[in-house]
């Protein structure tokens, strides 16, 4: 008889494991019906990743319109009771702008309208504001839980019956947070607005060889989810009072394909080249700093100068566990500087003066990590 059940447990434990390796899809939404769970009882303010785990990757541009359609402009809903909110009755100019995989908005308000408005509607969504500086012009928010409802479909039999039995649902362990960067147009009449997801999920710490120890968890990055972020970026327009949200976010046109090359240099740094005026070049820098959850120190805008903190390459493994990543973070300058009407270059300056290898060849790990963002 104990035969039998060890036999049974065995084969349990494997078709589980089978299930637990299926892609789980997502399935087909509308724009402002996509079901976000987020537990604001249970944010994590003092998340520490790991820096020698999987760092974000980029996705290629989809067609979203394959995963909504048909929705009701200036309405969205904010709770699981399906109660629908009207916001902003007086319908204000917004446009999106769309570039590959980038999209932003340009608002026809201040800067400092929008910034209060933002501030608001992050603290409607359950967060905590870990960033506020107007002089970077970035709101940052804490990481927390998303518990999505997946369909037993996309879990398979076994993996969805334990669900329903255990605790109704089958949830993965991953958290969230939005950055939002706001920069003024027109001499400060104007907005343009970003906004970027950055996803962790929590893994067995692979790292880790003592049998003792085996089962403690560290948090990896995710893919980013850029069905998510747009839908956070509809529900953000909608609030700040879009109207025909819909159209605008689907139907956005591409601008310009953007050409970026990472060369050498004669002091041994990388450059990244791209094929814009200073002024694109700038924008689109941002939003790819934005979009690699990279942390911007300092900007100055009239020098074209980005001060960015980061650990270096060679850094990323070295006792993080015992001290945690702070050690190694260093502060790197990121100067932009025009060479034709079209053609800006990026380059790479270490603010230690140490100049050591290490960080020499850290620039080109950085700058084609930005430079895939344009694919």
């Amino acid at each position: 008889m104990i035969k039998i059940f060890t036999n049974i447990f065995i084969i349990f434990i494997f078709l589980s494991g089978c299930f637990s390796n299926e892609e789980v899809k997502p399935s087909k939404s509308e724009l402002g019906n996509l079901k976000i769970n987020y537990y604001s009882n249970k944010s994590v303010t003092s998340l520490e990743i790991p820096p020698d785990l999987t760092s974000p990757e980029m996705q290629k541009s989809f067609v979203l319109s394959d995963f909504v359609s048909g929705v009701k402009e200036n309405y969205v809903d904010f709770s699981d009771s399906q109660e629908k909110v009207k916001v902003l009755s007086n319908p204000t100019g917004i446009n999106v702008k769309k570039s590959g995989q980038m999209r932003w908005l340009e608002i026809d308000k201040n800067p400092d309208d929008v910034w209060i408005l933002v501030r608001e509607f992050l603290k409607l969504q359950g967060f905590s504001l870990e960033k506020d500086n107007k002089k970077t012009g970035i709101l940052e928010t804490n990481f927390i839980e998303n518990r999505p409802d997946i369909p037993d479909s996309s879990l398979g039999f076994i993996r969805g019956v334990l669900g329903r039995a255990l605790d109704q649902q089958y949830t993965f362990a991953s958290v969230d947070k939005y950055r939002v960067r706001i920069e003024p147009l027109d001499d400060g009449k104007r907005t343009s607005l970003y906004l970027s997801l950055t996803s962790l999920e929590e893994i067995v710490d692979p790292r880790i060889d003592d049998p003792k120890r085996y089962g403690e968890t560290a948090w990896k990055y995710r893919e980013k989810d850029l069905i998510l972020e747009t839908e956070m970026l509809y529900r953000l327009m909608v609030y700040l009072g879009g109207d025909d949200v819909e159209t605008k976010i689907l139907k956005a046109k591409d601008q310009k394909i953007i050409l970026a090359k990472v060369q050498d240099t004669i002091n041994g740094y990388a450059k990244l080249v791209l094929d814009l005026d200073i002024l694109d070049a700038w924008e689109k820098l941002s939003w790819s700093i934005d979009q690699n959850n990279i942390d911007l120190e300092d900007k100055d805008i009239k020098e074209r100068t980005f001060y960015i903190v980061s650990t270096r390459t060679s850094d990323k493994g070295i006792m993080s566990r015992l001290f945690g990543d702070e050690p190694y973070k260093k502060t790197f300058q990121l100067v932009l500087k025009s060479t034709g009407t079209q053609t800006t270059e990026v380059y790479f300056n270490d603010v230690s003066e140490e100049n050591e290898t290490e960080t020499k060849e850290y620039s080109y790990d950085l700058f084609n990590q930005l430079a895939s963002s344009f694919k």
